[in-house]
């Protein structure tokens, strides 16, 4: 979180929704209780495998998904844009087209326009995320998870579980509901067996911060038509699911399980992956369970121009006013449009709401992302003092 302004938005969704609460929202308009993303950032969203062997952009991480105001998902993602294009330092009046080309793109979505998926009409950092994932295959994301090793490389990433937790593991991927999931993928047998082969405690980045989360290595057994046993591999991820910081829309009614939260979300936001998720128990930790598939990356916006950030967040304002729009109904969409069309002024071409949240939110943020480095430094400060000192 202290590699950039950008990265820290990225693990600071509580703060986000802290100062939003105290400001009184800053002024946002509710719009119809739609299930939302919650944390809806750039790094949340990228190329998402489908069962049926393509890739599809979606929203990737679904942790804070909650019925919700659609506004939340909105200003985020602005945020976001805004701290991307400070980070690739471009100028404010960039930011403000951005904003402008966000919305616009959402807008579209309610007129029926739908993300492409052709890498060649993808905004350039976009679509080369999604030539490296329709070029992955299983043998890539063995490389890059496990080494090349049959079992997860202890060390950095992957830490050793318990031996209750590792049994727990184990019974998990015995449930029903697991070998369901895994052999649903297209060109595998639906009543294959799957065995676990190993499981790791994983370590991971900031939506994973204070959670429990782990790999499991699995095989999956087909009897040939020669009688001969067919042995392939799968991935699965194994995560906590946790109390949501995104309010809930009043008298929306979610389950109480955090898991099936997550995973009643996932399924109407972003359909190609809800449908590769079930939600379980492991001890004491309600979790979600999805495969891992080669083509699943996130959208990387390192360096940014102008140009790219406007085609950028036009693009992903019609991924999310898609994912937002198909729960709406026919009423629901005019209202929210025209909540959306009016409000403006002559200065920008964009709802002065939204407007005035990313200022204020972009102010906020760096002012936190600077305490933050300087609590940071003082650790690491203190941290090479004891080692050193013994």
């Amino acid at each position: 979180m202290a590699r950039s302004a950008h990265a820290y938005v990225r693990g600071s969704t509580r703060h986000f929704y802290d100062f939003l609460e105290k400001h009184g929202e800053v002024m946002l308009p509710s719009g119809p209780p739609v299930w939302i993303c919650g944390d809806c950032h750039v790094g949340n969203m990228g190329p998402v495998g489908a069962n049926s062997g393509k890739a599809v952009i979606e929203l990737r991480d679904l942790d804070q998904t909650v019925v919700g105001n659609p506004a939340y998902d909105l200003v985020r993602l602005g945020l976001s844009l805004a701290m991307a294009a400070r980070s690739s330092d471009l100028p404010g009046v960039t930011t403000a087209h951005m904003t402008e080309h966000l919305v616009e793109g959402y807008e579209s979505a309610f007129q029926g326009e739908r993300p492409t998926e052709d890498p060649a009409e993808l905004p350039d950092p976009i679509g080369l995320v999604m030539r490296s994932a329709l070029r992955r295959n299983w043998g890539a994301l063995r490389e890059e998870r496990l080494e090349d090793e049959p079992r997860f490389p202890i060390g950095r990433k992957f830490w050793p579980l318990t031996t209750e937790e590792r049994a727990a593991v184990a019974a998990l991927v015995a449930q029903e509901s697991t070998r369901a999931l895994v052999t649903k993928l297209e060109g595998r047998d639906d009543d294959a067996e799957i065995a676990l082969l190993d499981a790791a405690y994983w370590v991971k980045g900031c939506s994973s911060l204070g959670l429990w989360r782990a790999a499991a290595l699995v095989e999956i057994r087909t009897e040939s038509k020669k009688g001969k046993l067919r042995r392939t591999r799968s991935l699965i991820d194994i995560k906590e699911a946790i109390e949501t910081w995104a309010p809930a829309a009043h008298r929306a009614v979610l389950p109480k399980m955090h898991a099936e939260r997550v995973v009643m979300g996932a399924r109407k936001i972003a359909p190609a992956l809800g449908e590769r998720m079930v939600a379980s128990t492991v001890l004491d930790h309600s979790v979600f369970v999805r495969e891992l598939l080669p083509q699943d990356l996130k959208v990387e916006l390192d360096e940014l121009t102008a140009d790219e950030g406007r085609e950028v967040a036009r693009y992903l304002g019609v991924v999310v006013g898609r994912a937002h729009a198909r729960q709406m109904t026919t009423e629901e969409r005019a209202s929210w449009s025209t909540e959306l069309t009016g409000r403006r002024t002559k200065n920008i071409d964009a709802p002065i709401w939204l407007w005035q949240a990313v200022i204020r939110l972009v102010a906020d943020h760096e002012h936190a992302y600077l305490e933050h480095c300087r609590r940071y430094a003082l650790d690491v400060s203190r941290f090479e003092l004891e080692h050193l000192t013994g």
